[in-house]
């Protein structure tokens, strides 16, 4: 596996704690002892771990503490064994090469509000998030969606936090009165005010069409998902053409764009392979992609002027790629 960004970085665990069921905190230090390069809210990592998986993370802790990382990984029987490999494989003062921090999920300048809608594992890139804001004096306030107060993870550490009275609990084993209420929080959008939300992918479906169905308009969205739902079938081979070479490589049916180019020498980077993290992005000349990431926005996906070539596909013949 190629990746397209900075040369890694080699981190020690410094602590492997327990969250909450099945969620386990693993926070990285530096091997040399020197600061950890500096990031924004929203910013993820990639971690290569035993087996030679590569997954991706989000980095939860304050952004100002940037001599270290914290990530919170929950453990996924069905996955493909990345986080399985975290909980089992990697202890305390064990070392492992993680990327420089990247970030797709940033918060939007301007805001006069921000609404963080977190589901399960999704509230690791919002209680940076919520930390960021709070630091700055920003209004905000956080509501944590979780199958039951065992399952929460963070759950002491926001109910301590200078900012515990904008944060909002809803477990699924709850009462009632505390169940999420969509409609009420999304019904009355209001100009700069901003949504972001991550979490399990029916979650974030019915946040995102609940707020597009009351108005709010696509700039006031964010979101990130951090796990794509298995892909649909292949469907039929397509042609794509390289622009600086003219070669043009026949894509088969059972085939990704990644792998086809891969087999002819045009190595194009990746990390999730599961149209997620945006790393393989590549520009399209001409043709139209038949997308299938969860990375671009629909704006950005209408333009068909680039495309995910680890899971997206063509719905023209050929696809012209800037490469």
């Amino acid at each position: 596996m190629t990746t397209g960004h900075q040369a890694g970085l080699r981190v020690r665990v410094a602590r492997k704690l327990p969250l909450a069921v099945d969620i386990a905190l693993f926070e990285l230090v530096s091997v040399d002892g020197a600061s950890l390069p500096a990031f924004s809210a929203g910013a993820h990592i990639d971690v290569s771990m035993p087996g030679g998986h590569t997954r991706q993370y989000s980095l939860c802790n304050d952004p100002a503490r940037a001599q270290r990382y914290e990530i919170a990984v929950l453990k996924d029987p069905q996955g493909r064994g990345g986080s399985v490999a975290m909980h089992e494989q990697v202890q305390q003062g064990d070392e492992l090469s993680i990327s420089h921090p990247r970030n797709h999920f940033e918060l939007a300048s301007g805001a006069q509000e921000s609404v963080l809608l977190a589901g399960g594992i999704g509230i690791t890139p919002l209680l940076c998030m919520a930390q960021s804001l709070a630091a700055s004096g920003q209004s905000f306030v956080l509501h944590y969606c979780s199958r039951s107060e065992g399952r929460t993870a963070f759950r002491e550490r926001l109910a301590h936090a200078p900012f515990a009275d904008r944060v909002r609990f809803h477990f699924d084993d709850g009462p009632a009165s505390q169940a999420l209420d969509l409609a009420g929080i999304l019904g009355k959008p209001r100009p700069r005010v901003h949504l972001y939300t991550c979490g399990p992918q029916g979650f974030m479906d019915a946040v995102l069409s609940s707020a597009r169905g009351s108005g709010w308009a696509q700039e006031q969205l964010h979101y990130e998902f951090f796990k794509a739902e298995p892909a649909p079938s292949a469907g039929t081979g397509f042609e794509v053409l390289i622009a600086s070479s003219g070669r043009v490589i026949r894509i088969e049916p059972d085939q990704t764009v990644v792998a086809a180019l891969a087999a002819h020498g045009i190595e194009v980077p990746t990390s999730c392979e599961q149209g997620v993290c945006g790393t393989c992005m590549t520009g399209v000349l001409d043709g139209e992609p038949e997308h299938r990431d969860l990375y671009l926005s629909p704006q950005e996906q209408a333009s068909n002027d680039q495309f995910l070539p680890c899971c997206s596909r063509a719905k023209s013949a050929r696809l012209v790629l800037d490469l």
